[in-house]
Protein backbone atom coordinates (compact mmCIF):
# COMPACT_ATOMS: atom_id res chain seq x y z
CA UNK A 1 0.00 0.00 0.00
CA UNK A 2 1.19 3.77 -1.13
CA UNK A 3 2.08 5.81 1.61
CA UNK A 4 -0.76 8.15 2.31
CA UNK A 5 1.65 11.03 2.98
CA UNK A 6 2.36 10.60 -0.96
CA UNK A 7 -1.64 10.90 -1.58
CA UNK A 8 -1.95 13.61 0.63
CA UNK A 9 -2.03 16.99 -1.39
CA UNK A 10 -0.05 19.87 0.22
CA UNK A 11 -3.58 21.73 0.27
CA UNK A 12 -4.81 19.22 2.56
CA UNK A 13 -2.20 19.65 4.79
CA UNK A 14 -2.43 23.00 4.91
CA UNK A 15 -6.22 23.11 5.45
CA UNK A 16 -5.06 20.53 8.76
CA UNK A 17 -2.45 22.77 9.42
CA UNK A 18 -5.73 25.46 9.68
CA UNK A 19 -7.58 22.90 11.72
CA UNK A 20 -4.84 22.89 14.03
CA UNK A 21 -4.17 26.84 14.64
CA UNK A 22 -8.21 26.46 15.31
CA UNK A 23 -8.29 23.81 17.70
CA UNK A 24 -5.21 25.16 19.59
CA UNK A 25 -6.74 28.89 19.92
CA UNK A 26 -10.10 27.41 21.07
CA UNK A 27 -8.45 25.47 23.50
CA UNK A 28 -6.24 28.72 24.49
CA UNK A 29 -8.74 30.57 25.02
CA UNK A 30 -11.35 28.43 26.96
CA UNK A 31 -8.53 27.77 29.13
CA UNK A 32 -7.31 31.79 29.80
CA UNK A 33 -10.68 32.82 30.67
CA UNK A 34 -11.38 29.98 33.19
CA UNK A 35 -8.35 30.46 34.17
CA UNK A 36 -9.02 34.33 34.45
CA UNK A 37 -12.45 33.71 36.18
CA UNK A 38 -11.53 31.19 38.78
CA UNK A 39 -8.60 33.49 39.39
CA UNK A 40 -10.83 36.51 39.63
CA UNK A 41 -13.46 34.28 41.93
CA UNK A 42 -10.30 34.17 44.19
CA UNK A 43 -9.42 37.98 44.28
CA UNK A 44 -6.60 37.82 42.31
CA UNK A 45 -5.35 38.77 39.33
CA UNK A 46 -6.24 37.18 35.99
CA UNK A 47 -3.45 37.44 34.44
CA UNK A 48 -2.20 34.47 37.41
CA UNK A 49 -5.42 32.69 36.26
CA UNK A 50 -4.16 32.94 32.52
CA UNK A 51 -0.88 31.64 33.35
CA UNK A 52 -1.47 28.91 35.69
CA UNK A 53 -3.86 27.40 32.62
CA UNK A 54 -1.35 27.66 30.30
CA UNK A 55 0.53 24.76 32.60
CA UNK A 56 -2.35 22.78 32.82
CA UNK A 57 -3.13 22.72 28.78
CA UNK A 58 0.82 22.52 28.72
CA UNK A 59 4.13 20.28 28.44
CA UNK A 60 3.11 19.82 32.34
CA UNK A 61 -0.07 18.57 32.43
CA UNK A 62 -2.85 17.77 29.28
CA UNK A 63 -0.11 17.84 26.27
CA UNK A 64 -2.88 20.17 24.37
CA UNK A 65 -0.42 22.76 23.78
CA UNK A 66 3.01 21.80 23.15
CA UNK A 67 5.74 23.51 21.04
CA UNK A 68 8.91 22.16 19.44
CA UNK A 69 11.33 24.32 20.63
CA UNK A 70 10.40 22.62 24.47
CA UNK A 71 12.05 19.37 22.98
CA UNK A 72 8.55 17.88 21.93
CA UNK A 73 7.67 16.24 18.86
CA UNK A 74 3.93 15.77 17.37
CA UNK A 75 3.25 12.39 19.51
CA UNK A 76 3.51 14.35 22.34
CA UNK A 77 0.70 16.75 21.14
CA UNK A 78 -3.34 15.32 22.45
CA UNK A 79 -4.50 17.39 19.57
CA UNK A 80 -2.07 16.36 17.19
CA UNK A 81 -3.19 12.87 18.08
CA UNK A 82 -7.00 13.87 17.21
CA UNK A 83 -6.05 15.53 14.02
CA UNK A 84 -4.20 12.30 12.76
CA UNK A 85 -7.31 10.46 13.50
CA UNK A 86 -9.22 12.63 11.86
CA UNK A 87 -7.54 13.56 8.90
CA UNK A 88 -5.73 10.44 8.33
CA UNK A 89 -2.47 11.55 7.81
CA UNK A 90 0.83 9.82 8.22
CA UNK A 91 3.64 10.37 11.34
CA UNK A 92 5.05 12.25 8.38
CA UNK A 93 2.22 14.45 7.68
CA UNK A 94 1.17 14.88 11.04
CA UNK A 95 4.60 16.42 12.03
CA UNK A 96 4.60 18.62 9.05
CA UNK A 97 1.41 20.05 10.33
CA UNK A 98 2.59 19.83 14.23
CA UNK A 99 5.65 22.36 12.73
CA UNK A 100 3.58 24.82 10.60
CA UNK A 101 1.20 24.82 13.89
CA UNK A 102 3.26 25.59 16.42
CA UNK A 103 5.22 28.25 14.37
CA UNK A 104 1.35 30.08 13.68
CA UNK A 105 0.77 30.31 17.23
CA UNK A 106 4.32 31.17 18.76
CA UNK A 107 3.89 33.83 15.96
CA UNK A 108 0.21 35.09 16.98
CA UNK A 109 1.72 35.15 21.02
CA UNK A 110 4.69 37.52 19.47
CA UNK A 111 1.66 39.75 18.40
CA UNK A 112 0.37 39.19 21.54
CA UNK A 113 3.24 40.73 23.47
CA UNK A 114 3.93 43.65 21.29
CA UNK A 115 0.44 44.52 21.82
CA UNK A 116 0.62 44.05 25.67
CA UNK A 117 3.87 46.46 25.51
CA UNK A 118 1.94 48.64 23.70
CA UNK A 119 -1.12 49.06 25.74
CA UNK A 120 1.59 49.40 28.74
CA UNK A 121 3.35 51.98 27.08
CA UNK A 122 0.08 53.95 26.69
CA UNK A 123 -1.26 53.31 30.37
CA UNK A 124 2.76 54.47 31.73
CA UNK A 125 1.55 58.36 32.28
CA UNK A 126 4.62 60.52 32.02
CA UNK A 127 3.31 63.40 33.09
CA UNK A 128 2.18 61.13 36.71
CA UNK A 129 5.85 60.96 37.14
CA UNK A 130 6.49 64.23 37.85
CA UNK A 131 4.45 64.15 40.55
CA UNK A 132 6.60 61.29 42.15
CA UNK A 133 10.17 62.08 40.98
CA UNK A 134 13.41 61.69 42.45
CA UNK A 135 11.59 59.18 45.35
CA UNK A 136 10.31 56.79 42.87
CA UNK A 137 13.23 57.09 40.32
CA UNK A 138 15.36 56.02 43.56
CA UNK A 139 12.57 53.32 44.13
CA UNK A 140 13.13 51.94 40.80
CA UNK A 141 16.66 52.27 40.28
CA UNK A 142 17.24 50.11 43.04
CA UNK A 143 14.59 48.02 42.71
CA UNK A 144 16.27 46.77 38.80
CA UNK A 145 19.73 47.07 40.15
CA UNK A 146 19.60 44.63 43.39
CA UNK A 147 17.66 41.79 42.44
CA UNK A 148 19.76 41.84 38.77
CA UNK A 149 22.55 42.55 40.85
CA UNK A 150 21.75 39.44 43.86
CA UNK A 151 19.77 37.12 40.77
CA UNK A 152 23.03 36.97 38.33
CA UNK A 153 25.87 36.76 40.74
CA UNK A 154 23.79 34.50 43.09
CA UNK A 155 23.05 31.74 40.29
CA UNK A 156 27.17 31.82 38.99
CA UNK A 157 28.44 31.50 42.61
CA UNK A 158 25.85 29.07 43.73
CA UNK A 159 24.68 27.09 40.94
CA UNK A 160 27.14 27.68 38.61
CA UNK A 161 24.67 29.00 35.66
CA UNK A 162 26.53 30.17 32.60
CA UNK A 163 27.03 33.89 32.24
CA UNK A 164 24.43 34.66 29.51
CA UNK A 165 21.58 32.63 31.65
CA UNK A 166 22.45 33.84 34.60
CA UNK A 167 21.81 37.66 33.10
CA UNK A 168 18.75 36.20 31.44
CA UNK A 169 17.01 35.45 34.69
CA UNK A 170 18.67 37.95 36.66
CA UNK A 171 16.68 40.88 34.54
CA UNK A 172 13.64 38.17 34.55
CA UNK A 173 13.54 39.85 38.48
CA UNK A 174 13.81 43.70 37.70
CA UNK A 175 10.37 43.57 36.61
CA UNK A 176 7.49 45.12 38.50
CA UNK A 177 3.59 44.75 37.91
CA UNK A 178 2.17 48.30 37.52
CA UNK A 179 -1.73 46.63 36.77
CA UNK A 180 -1.61 44.25 39.82
CA UNK A 181 -0.26 46.63 41.91
CA UNK A 182 -2.45 49.63 40.66
CA UNK A 183 -5.34 47.59 40.96
CA UNK A 184 -4.96 46.49 44.84
CA UNK A 185 -4.20 49.91 45.97
CA UNK A 186 -7.27 51.34 44.07
CA UNK A 187 -9.35 48.46 46.03
CA UNK A 188 -7.88 49.31 49.54
CA UNK A 189 -8.18 53.78 48.84
CA UNK A 190 -4.21 54.14 48.74
CA UNK A 191 -3.82 54.89 45.05
CA UNK A 192 -3.41 58.90 45.49
CA UNK A 193 -1.23 58.09 48.96
CA UNK A 194 2.21 59.35 48.67
CA UNK A 195 3.04 56.09 49.06
CA UNK A 196 0.72 54.59 46.37
CA UNK A 197 2.07 57.60 43.81
CA UNK A 198 5.65 56.23 44.53
CA UNK A 199 4.90 52.55 43.79
CA UNK A 200 3.00 53.40 41.19
CA UNK A 201 5.44 55.98 39.57
CA UNK A 202 8.39 53.86 40.53
CA UNK A 203 6.20 50.97 38.71
CA UNK A 204 6.80 53.01 35.43
CA UNK A 205 9.89 53.85 36.01
CA UNK A 206 11.09 49.78 36.26
CA UNK A 207 9.25 49.05 33.18
CA UNK A 208 11.21 51.54 31.34
CA UNK A 209 14.50 50.25 32.98
CA UNK A 210 13.35 46.47 32.57
CA UNK A 211 12.78 47.10 28.98
CA UNK A 212 15.89 48.46 28.34
CA UNK A 213 17.38 45.51 30.23
CA UNK A 214 15.79 42.68 27.98
CA UNK A 215 16.75 44.37 25.19
CA UNK A 216 20.14 44.36 26.19
CA UNK A 217 20.41 40.67 27.51
CA UNK A 218 17.76 39.39 24.53
CA UNK A 219 20.22 40.72 22.22
CA UNK A 220 23.55 39.38 24.56
CA UNK A 221 21.37 35.44 24.22
CA UNK A 222 21.07 36.34 20.25
CA UNK A 223 25.20 36.43 20.43
CA UNK A 224 25.43 33.99 23.14
CA UNK A 225 28.46 36.13 23.89
CA UNK A 226 29.25 39.01 26.69
CA UNK A 227 30.86 41.51 24.94
CA UNK A 228 31.24 44.66 26.99
CA UNK A 229 31.26 47.21 23.86
CA UNK A 230 28.05 45.29 22.26
CA UNK A 231 26.52 45.62 25.87
CA UNK A 232 27.58 49.79 26.11
CA UNK A 233 26.34 49.99 22.39
CA UNK A 234 22.58 48.34 23.52
CA UNK A 235 22.34 50.06 26.00
CA UNK A 236 22.91 53.56 24.44
CA UNK A 237 20.91 52.45 22.07
CA UNK A 238 18.08 51.48 23.60
CA UNK A 239 17.97 54.40 25.73
CA UNK A 240 18.36 56.32 22.98
CA UNK A 241 15.67 54.84 21.02
CA UNK A 242 13.42 55.15 23.61
CA UNK A 243 14.13 58.63 24.56
CA UNK A 244 14.51 59.94 20.85
CA UNK A 245 10.64 58.43 20.57
CA UNK A 246 9.51 60.27 23.54
CA UNK A 247 10.83 63.46 21.83
CA UNK A 248 10.07 63.17 18.36
CA UNK A 249 6.63 62.44 19.82
CA UNK A 250 5.63 65.82 20.71
CA UNK A 251 5.49 66.53 17.26
CA UNK A 252 3.96 63.41 16.14
CA UNK A 253 1.55 63.37 18.22
CA UNK A 254 -0.33 66.65 15.93
CA UNK A 255 -0.22 65.05 13.15
CA UNK A 256 -1.33 61.92 14.21
CA UNK A 257 -4.35 63.00 15.51
CA UNK A 258 -5.13 64.99 11.88
CA UNK A 259 -4.41 62.02 9.98
CA UNK A 260 -6.99 60.03 12.43
CA UNK A 261 -9.61 63.23 11.86
CA UNK A 262 -9.20 63.25 8.04
CA UNK A 263 -9.97 59.47 8.16
CA UNK A 264 -13.70 58.54 7.93
CA UNK A 265 -13.89 54.75 7.98
CA UNK A 266 -13.87 52.39 10.57
CA UNK A 267 -10.70 52.45 12.03
CA UNK A 268 -9.70 55.05 12.00
CA UNK A 269 -7.54 55.94 14.88
CA UNK A 270 -6.73 52.09 15.81
CA UNK A 271 -5.12 51.43 12.63
CA UNK A 272 -3.05 54.37 12.13
CA UNK A 273 -1.66 53.71 16.33
CA UNK A 274 -1.49 49.89 15.58
CA UNK A 275 0.41 50.23 12.33
CA UNK A 276 2.66 53.10 14.14
CA UNK A 277 3.30 50.28 17.18
CA UNK A 278 4.51 47.93 14.24
CA UNK A 279 6.58 50.18 12.25
CA UNK A 280 8.06 51.21 15.74
CA UNK A 281 8.57 47.81 16.78
CA UNK A 282 10.22 47.21 13.13
CA UNK A 283 12.85 49.98 13.84
CA UNK A 284 13.67 48.45 17.26
CA UNK A 285 14.07 45.21 15.39
CA UNK A 286 16.36 46.22 12.83
CA UNK A 287 18.80 48.30 14.85
CA UNK A 288 19.41 44.96 16.47
CA UNK A 289 17.23 45.60 20.08
CA UNK A 290 13.79 43.67 20.78
CA UNK A 291 10.45 44.79 18.78
CA UNK A 292 8.27 44.96 21.79
CA UNK A 293 10.81 47.76 22.83
CA UNK A 294 9.35 49.80 19.94
CA UNK A 295 5.92 48.42 20.77
CA UNK A 296 6.51 50.28 24.20
CA UNK A 297 7.92 53.32 22.68
CA UNK A 298 4.96 53.79 20.76
CA UNK A 299 2.70 53.41 23.19
CA UNK A 300 4.51 56.07 25.40
CA UNK A 301 4.35 58.46 22.56
CA UNK A 302 0.58 58.21 22.27
CA UNK A 303 -0.17 57.88 25.38
CA UNK A 304 0.28 62.16 25.07
CA UNK A 305 -2.00 62.88 22.72
CA UNK A 306 -5.67 63.64 23.51
CA UNK A 307 -7.40 60.77 21.94
CA UNK A 308 -5.24 58.66 24.31
CA UNK A 309 -8.63 57.78 26.12
CA UNK A 310 -10.40 56.59 23.12
CA UNK A 311 -7.34 54.70 21.92
CA UNK A 312 -6.91 52.81 24.70
CA UNK A 313 -10.64 51.78 24.70
CA UNK A 314 -10.35 50.68 21.13
CA UNK A 315 -6.62 48.69 21.84
CA UNK A 316 -8.57 46.44 24.58
CA UNK A 317 -10.56 44.25 22.45
CA UNK A 318 -7.13 43.99 20.35
CA UNK A 319 -5.55 43.22 23.49
CA UNK A 320 -8.15 40.83 24.41
CA UNK A 321 -7.76 38.71 21.49
CA UNK A 322 -4.23 38.49 21.20
CA UNK A 323 -2.12 38.73 24.84
CA UNK A 324 -4.30 35.54 26.84
CA UNK A 325 -2.42 33.68 23.85
CA UNK A 326 1.20 35.00 24.70
CA UNK A 327 0.22 34.61 28.60
CA UNK A 328 -0.81 31.14 28.10
CA UNK A 329 1.54 30.09 25.55
CA UNK A 330 4.16 31.00 28.37
CA UNK A 331 2.57 28.71 30.65
CA UNK A 332 2.12 25.81 28.36
CA UNK A 333 5.63 25.74 27.45
CA UNK A 334 6.97 25.53 31.22
CA UNK A 335 7.84 21.94 32.09
CA UNK A 336 7.26 22.27 35.76
CA UNK A 337 8.04 18.40 35.68
CA UNK A 338 11.21 19.07 35.89
CA UNK A 339 10.89 20.73 39.54
CA UNK A 340 9.42 17.53 41.01
CA UNK A 341 11.86 16.86 44.20
CA UNK A 342 11.16 13.05 44.03
CA UNK A 343 13.43 12.85 41.11
CA UNK A 344 17.00 13.70 42.23
CA UNK A 345 18.18 15.50 38.95
CA UNK A 346 14.93 17.55 39.63
CA UNK A 347 16.39 19.15 43.21
CA UNK A 348 18.93 21.73 41.89
CA UNK A 349 15.97 23.14 40.02
CA UNK A 350 13.50 23.53 43.04
CA UNK A 351 16.69 24.96 45.23
CA UNK A 352 17.22 27.32 42.38
CA UNK A 353 12.93 28.49 42.06
CA UNK A 354 13.39 29.15 45.93
CA UNK A 355 16.50 31.03 45.27
CA UNK A 356 14.83 33.63 43.02
CA UNK A 357 12.20 33.60 45.08
CA UNK A 358 13.68 34.96 48.17
CA UNK A 359 15.67 37.53 46.10
CA UNK A 360 12.58 38.60 43.66
CA UNK A 361 10.93 39.44 47.02
CA UNK A 362 14.27 41.18 49.11
CA UNK A 363 15.36 42.44 46.32
CA UNK A 364 12.46 44.64 46.22
CA UNK A 365 11.01 44.81 49.30
CA UNK A 366 14.30 46.84 50.34
CA UNK A 367 13.59 49.52 48.17
CA UNK A 368 10.90 50.95 50.52
CA UNK A 369 13.94 51.93 52.82
CA UNK A 370 15.66 53.79 49.54
CA UNK A 371 12.56 56.40 50.45
CA UNK A 372 13.33 59.79 52.29
CA UNK A 373 12.02 62.87 53.41
CA UNK A 374 8.21 62.98 54.73
CA UNK A 375 7.30 60.01 56.87
CA UNK A 376 6.30 57.22 54.78
CA UNK A 377 5.40 53.47 54.99
CA UNK A 378 8.22 52.13 53.35
CA UNK A 379 7.29 48.29 53.68
CA UNK A 380 4.21 49.00 52.20
CA UNK A 381 6.20 50.53 49.02
CA UNK A 382 8.46 47.51 49.08
CA UNK A 383 5.99 44.61 48.79
CA UNK A 384 4.22 47.06 46.49
CA UNK A 385 7.00 46.28 44.20
CA UNK A 386 7.26 42.68 44.17
CA UNK A 387 4.57 41.23 42.15
CA UNK A 388 6.13 40.71 38.67
CA UNK A 389 2.68 39.85 37.32
CA UNK A 390 2.77 40.01 33.27
CA UNK A 391 5.79 41.86 32.88
CA UNK A 392 7.89 39.14 34.22
CA UNK A 393 5.94 36.65 31.77
CA UNK A 394 7.27 39.08 29.10
CA UNK A 395 10.99 38.02 30.04
CA UNK A 396 10.04 34.37 30.41
CA UNK A 397 8.65 34.18 27.03
CA UNK A 398 11.24 36.23 25.63
CA UNK A 399 13.81 33.80 27.33
CA UNK A 400 12.16 30.32 26.35
CA UNK A 401 11.99 31.90 22.54
CA UNK A 402 15.53 32.51 22.34
CA UNK A 403 16.63 29.11 23.52
CA UNK A 404 19.01 30.45 26.70
CA UNK A 405 16.82 28.78 29.30
CA UNK A 406 17.27 25.53 30.01
CA UNK A 407 14.35 24.04 31.35
CA UNK A 408 15.10 24.16 35.00
CA UNK A 409 15.73 27.70 35.04
CA UNK A 410 12.69 28.92 32.90
CA UNK A 411 10.36 26.57 35.20
CA UNK A 412 12.37 28.41 38.30
CA UNK A 413 11.39 31.77 36.76
CA UNK A 414 7.99 30.68 35.97
CA UNK A 415 7.78 29.60 39.78
CA UNK A 416 8.98 33.01 40.65
CA UNK A 417 6.52 34.75 38.68
CA UNK A 418 3.59 32.68 40.60
CA UNK A 419 4.64 32.83 43.63
CA UNK A 420 5.19 37.43 43.75
CA UNK A 421 2.10 37.56 42.39
CA UNK A 422 -0.06 35.50 44.44
CA UNK A 423 1.75 36.92 47.33
CA UNK A 424 2.34 40.52 47.10
CA UNK A 425 -2.24 41.59 47.15
CA UNK A 426 -2.85 40.18 50.46
CA UNK A 427 0.48 41.31 51.76
CA UNK A 428 0.08 44.97 50.51
CA UNK A 429 -3.51 45.08 51.98
CA UNK A 430 -1.53 43.97 55.40
CA UNK A 431 1.16 46.34 54.92
CA UNK A 432 -1.65 49.15 54.07
CA UNK A 433 -4.27 47.95 56.82
CA UNK A 434 -3.07 50.36 59.84
CA UNK A 435 -2.77 53.63 57.57
CA UNK A 436 -5.95 52.91 55.74
CA UNK A 437 -8.33 54.53 58.26
CA UNK A 438 -6.30 57.26 58.78
CA UNK A 439 -6.23 57.48 54.91
CA UNK A 440 -10.29 57.36 55.15
CA UNK A 441 -10.26 59.90 58.43
CA UNK A 442 -7.98 62.32 56.36
CA UNK A 443 -10.07 62.88 53.28
CA UNK A 444 -13.73 62.94 55.30
CA UNK A 445 -12.25 65.30 58.03
CA UNK A 446 -12.48 68.36 55.74
CA UNK A 447 -15.11 67.74 53.64
CA UNK A 448 -17.39 65.31 55.41
CA UNK A 449 -19.86 65.32 51.91
CA UNK A 450 -17.46 63.31 50.20
CA UNK A 451 -18.00 60.05 52.15
CA UNK A 452 -21.33 59.55 50.86
CA UNK A 453 -20.12 59.87 47.27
Amino acid sequence: MAPLVAATPEAEIGSMVLAGVLLSLVVIYVASKLGGEISKLLDLPPVLGELVAGVVVGTSALHLIVFPESGAIAADSQLMGLLQWLGGLTPEAVTEVFRSQSEVVSVLAELGVIILLFEIGLESDLRELQKVGYQAAIVAVVGVAAPFGLGTAGLMLLFHVPTIPAIFAGAALTATSIGITSKVLSEIGQLKSAEGQIIVGAAVIDDVLGIIVLAVVASLAKTGEVDVMNVVYLIISATGFLLGAIFLGKFFNSSFVAIADKLQTRGNLVIPAITFAFLMAFFANVIHLEAILGAFAAGLVLDETDKRKELDRQVMPIADILVPIFFVTVGAKADLGVLNPAVAANREGLVIAVFLLAVAIVGKVITGWTTFGQPLNRLAIGIGMVPRGEVGLVFAGIGSASGVLTKPLEAAIIIMVIATTFLAPPFLRIAFKGSEVDTIAEVAAPEPADVAS
